[in-house]
Parts: C-alpha cells; structure tokens; sequence
C-alpha cells in the first residue's frame, strides 16, 4: 500500500487530524517550529490573548526520545478510532463527527485550562476512543496477557494502567468525561427519548457535505452499536500510556 492510497483510504477529517497529528510534532522535534508556542495555559489565553493555543494544543504533542512511542500509540489510536467513528457511526456524514471533534475540543480546553494539562491530544483521542466503545459496547476487545473484555470496559482499563504504571490518568479521566458527555446528549438521549438535544450547524454541513450511507441513523439511532461482537488486537510494547500499548 503506497502513502497516497493509504491517507485516501481515510475519510477527510480523520485524514486531516491523523496528518497534522504526525507533522506538527514533528516539525517540533527537529527544530522546526518552537514548543513554547503550542501549548495550552489558562494564563497565556487569557491575559496575553494567545487564542490560536487551544489550536495548536491540539495538533502537537511533545515528541522526545522519553515520549515519541507514546506519542506513536496516540497516534495509532487516532488512526484506527476516528477512522472507525467517521467510517461506520458516521459515514456519509462527516460533518456530523467534525461537529462531535469541535464539542469535544471544546470541553476539552475547558477542562485542561483548569487541570494544568498542557496538551490536548491524548485527552481527545480518549474521548474518541471513549465514544467508539459505548457505539461498540458489546464488542469483544484483547488487551495485554490475552485480557479479552467487552469494549465498554476498555476506556477505564486504560484509566487504571496509566494510574498504576506511569503515575498518569488525568488525561484519560478528561477525555471519558468529556466523551460520555457527547455520547449522553448526542446519541444516547436522542435514541432514548426522540429529542436533539444537539445539532450539526448548517456551516459545517456546507463546509463537508453529506454523502449517501451512514450507521448512524438520522432518526439518532445507534445502529453501530448493534454490531457482532469481534476481536480487536493492540500492539505490544513497555511503558506506553493508554493502555500500555
């Protein structure tokens, strides 16, 4: 598989995420463009008007030789749940789940402002990853030493082995409560009780227009959810923080 058929093989704002994701870092690693400059504090956006922080805080992730596998891990989990998300829960409708990123950046910041965590990544790929195994609860995932457990388990064992391991679980703390908050009141309470209580703005519509298809039905039903329960694998390694992968 060449690079071009494997980025096409992407729906466009998981591609777009994945690819700054891995740019930005980098450009930040060999010197490039200067870290102080990309992340997120309350005092910085708020009394020296850095406003584009909760932006850059997003893209960009501190890549060292203490912190590049991780990063690679996130960006693995970016890859294969946002792609998943936007490829199944809302294909055909990805303005939908650009408007599900943008509400979850948006408590994200909120909440990472308050806690002093100065990057936004891990947090938002958690909150995807959070969303896809509520969509997928009863799917059956492998963890390390052969774990196998349904996928509605799988955001807290990462929790419990980052607190253990590395001392770590704020950003994965943030980002279920952040991904349950969207999973409440965009899918979960529509399917409920027939009522949005959120909705895709127009703009976003115009910017990324619909396309046929989608499990996700427009009447909030979550059809992705209802899938056979299957295997998932995570790739090994020592140290790595969500999940250890």
């Amino acid at each position: 598989m060449d690079l071009e058929n494997f980025l096409l093989g992407m729906p466009v704002v998981t591609r777009y995420w994945f690819v700054s994701s891995i740019i930005v870092p980098l450009l930040g690693r060999f010197g490039l463009i200067s870290p102080q400059w990309m992340f997120l504090q309350w005092e910085l956006v708020v009394n020296k008007y850095q406003f584009w922080r909760p932006f850059t805080a997003l893209i960009y992730y501190p890549a060292t030789p203490q912190t590049g596998f991780h990063w690679l891990v996130m960006v693995y989990f970016l890859y294969n749940y946002s792609k998943a998300l936007e490829s199944e829960v809302y294909r055909g409708r990805s303005a939908d789940y650009l408007f599900m990123l943008i509400f979850n950046w948006f408590f994200c910041v909120g909440l990472c402002m308050a806690l002093e965590i100065y990057f936004l990544l891990e947090p938002m790929v958690m909150s995807v990853l959070y969303v896809w195994c509520q969509v997928n609860k009863d799917t059956i995932v492998s963890f390390w030493f052969g774990m196998r457990f349904p996928a509605r388990y799988l955001p807290w064992v990462l929790l419990i082995f980052n607190a253990v391991l590395r001392g770590g679980g704020a950003n994965e703390l943030v980002g279920i409560l952040v991904g349950h908050a969207y999973f409440f009141v965009a899918l979960k309470y529509p399917e409920d009780y027939g009522i949005d209580l959120v909705s895709t703005p127009e703009f976003l519509r115009k910017l990324i227009p619909d396309e046929d298809g989608g499990i996700h039905g427009q009447d909030g039903t979550i059809r992705g959810g209802r899938q056979q329960p299957r295997g998932h694998q995570w790739p090994g390694g020592a140290g790595a923080r969500l999940g250890g992968n």
